[in-house]
């Protein structure tokens, strides 16, 4: 009972609030948690404002015998010993002012940074569909600016809130023992000051979400601005997206401006409150020393003590506003955080040591969006150590057959199996890792040739980085190169050629060394050239492995094991090349629509042509 009082007065405090008093009750609990690594130093941080606050009450109360001293007996002591004491003091509270800012500096800096860890891994851990809906803007928003406003907003506030709260207590004690007949008029004053922070709550969260929205898709339209600038370069955008760029700025003014008629009145009108209280202090305070019932040096301490104690009141309406933004904030991480993510190791997944027969897709029906099902009804096998290709139009399901075996999306109907195994049953680490990914546009990441290549496997050898780069037609280019595999390739590898990044691609896939090899329109944005000397690569890759292949030209899967058609998401076709050629169907089609309309093939390179080429 005592607990559950003591939980329900905790909630009455303005700083505990958000939209739901527990909600913000429990965010604040969950914050501190983070702290929890550096109980120490929060302890110590959170009892030095205790003195700072208590020190504003002792200069206050000095006054008290100074001016009794020096006005009403004219005692040359205190002249001299009462500002001594003073300036002592302030030089101690300065002291501990200063320990506690690096203090809470230290605690700020780390939680951030433990929250951002946590938020980065949180992030990996979602699924692609979460990524295909959720902008850049709001990625870098939620997980890497958010956290900063909790040390800047919620500890400065925090420390701000602990030693005005110590000071108040301190100065509220002077005023009681000074003259509590007037001390019962400051503090019902001081009850009305803090009315108009109740009212504030629900306005801040409403023109904070507005404002987060606007400064998202603001920051959204800066990241495409540079992944795209050579599309605005090439097609003259820059007028027209600097135009749009400027209705951001005028949307995010607009919000600013509505947030700040919204909340503006609070500390105005806590000022204007305050004064109140100080004059009608004043007016019964003089009246109180005509009459004898408060000497000169006491009216002039509880002066000083009220004004002291009303000054942080008075700001008080900057401190709500503050915290209530780091609430918010607090509130968004958190929810980031419990989100739990479709795609995830179930609680008997077992781990796939190596792959005996191959996958199997059994009745898969699969929807990006509920009721638009963009495979149906698949039955379709991939054995180990076979290629085969799957091919058809755009739009067709191909990609997204590759998507499900790495469960970047899980099947909406039937299963996929390795081994008899539902891929589900198989922990994602071990599956993904059986698996290496060659696209059209691979990834690489701002650094080295040599740092991108390592990340197949961070334990691999010399001697095995450089076979990976030999098989995959690497060595001409990295010796011509004054860094060699040192090289810094840019974001995205933009440093590097289509033909350079697909080859650094396949020889990271050569370098796992994973059994199952996906391709998807690895070639089809290349050169003829280019394309001959990747494909050359993607043969090393091939070799002994269970190999799918999404291609778009056709001069690339000739002589896969299987060729599987698919149209609207359904399979029309399975076979050979020679097969499939022959009965004149969907593939025979597409097929003649390729070559019968183009040069003959180009004969390929020799191999010292490609050396010639590639270097």
């Amino acid at each position: 009972m005592f607990k559950r009082l003591i939980h329900q007065l905790l909630l009455r405090i303005p700083f505990l609030k958000y939209s739901d008093p527990k909600s913000g009750f429990n965010t604040y609990l969950r914050l501190l948690t983070y702290l929890k690594p550096y109980a120490t130093r929060a302890v110590i941080s959170t009892l030095i404002t205790v003195p700072i606050g208590s020190l504003d009450a002792a200069i206050a109360y000095s006054l008290r015998p100074y001016m009794d001293g020096v006005l009403v007996k004219q005692s040359v002591h205190s002249v001299t010993l009462v500002p001594l004491f003073i300036v002592g003091f302030t030089l101690l509270q300065g002291g501990l002012t200063y320990l506690s800012l690096y203090l809470n500096g230290w605690l700020g800096y780390n939680l951030v940074n433990d929250i951002r860890q946590a938020l980065f891994e949180k992030l990996q851990s979602l699924d692609i569909s979460y990524f295909d809906r959720t902008t850049s803007g709001a990625v870098i928003q939620y997980y890497y600016n958010e956290p900063q406003a909790l040390q800047s907003n919620c500890l400065d506030t925090l420390r701000d809130f602990s030693t005005r709260l110590f000071s108040s207590i301190s100065l509220m004690g002077v005023l009681l023992f000074t003259s509590w007949k007037l001390a019962i008029i400051a503090i019902s004053i001081l009850l009305c000051i803090l009315f108009p922070s109740t009212k504030i709550k629900k306005i801040i969260r409403t023109m904070n979400s507005k404002m987060m929205a606007v400064a998202t898709d603001a920051i959204s339209f800066y990241n495409e601005t540079v992944t795209g600038i050579r599309v605005i370069y090439g097609y003259n955008l820059s007028g027209i997206r600097a135009d749009r760029f400027k209705q951001f700025q005028h949307a995010i003014f607009s919000a600013g401006m509505r947030y700040i008629k919204a909340s503006g009145w609070l500390t105005p009108s806590m000022h204007l409150i305050a004064s109140i209280g100080i004059a009608i202090i004043i007016f019964s305070g003089s009246k109180m020393v005509v009459n004898g019932q408060l000497t000169t040096g006491g009216f002039v301490s509880f002066l000083v003590a009220l004004i002291m104690l009303y000054n942080p009141v008075k700001n008080l309406g900057g401190s709500i506003l503050a915290t209530q933004v780091s609430l918010i904030s607090a509130t968004r991480i958190f929810e980031v955080l419990d989100t739990q993510p479709n795609i995830k190791d179930e609680p008997d997944a077992v781990e796939l040591n190596e792959i005996r027969q191959g996958i199997e897709f059994e009745n898969v029906t699969f929807a990006y969006n509920p009721g638009v099902p963009v495979l149906k009804n698949i039955n379709l096998s991939f054995r180990k150590g076979e290629t085969v290709a799957l091919v058809g139009n755009s739009g067709g399901g191909k990609s997204t057959v590759t998507s499900l075996i790495p469960r970047f999306y899980d099947v909406t109907e039937g299963t996929i199996t390795i081994d008899g195994q539902d891929i589900r049953g198989i922990t994602l680490s071990s599956l993904r890792d059986k698996i290496s990914l060659v696209t059209q546009d691979n990834f690489l990441f701002n650094g080295t040739i040599r740092e991108n290549l390592m990340l197949a496997r961070p334990d691999a050898t010399e001697e095995e980085v450089w076979d990976a780069v030999e098989r995959a037609y690497l060595v001409p280019f990295i010796n011509s190169l004054a860094e060699g595999l040192e090289t810094r390739i840019g974001e995205r590898g933009v440093l590097l050629s289509g033909g350079q990044k697909q080859r650094v691609a396949i020889a990271r896939a050569l370098l796992k060394n994973a059994p199952i090899v996906i391709l998807d329109e690895a070639t089809s944005a290349l050169d003829n050239q280019s394309e001959a000397i990747v494909q050359k690569a993607i043969e090393a890759l091939m070799v002994h492995r269970t190999v799918i292949v999404v291609a778009h030209r056709l001069s690339t899967i000739r002589n896969a094991d299987r060729i599987v058609v698919l149209s609207e998401g359904q399979i029309v076709e399975e076979g050979s090349h020679e097969v499939l050629l022959a009965q004149d169907g969907v593939y025979a089609s597409l097929y003649n629509t390729q070559f019968k309309t183009r040069e003959p093939i180009q004969s390929q390179p020799t191999e010292s042509e490609m050396i010639e080429a590639i270097a």
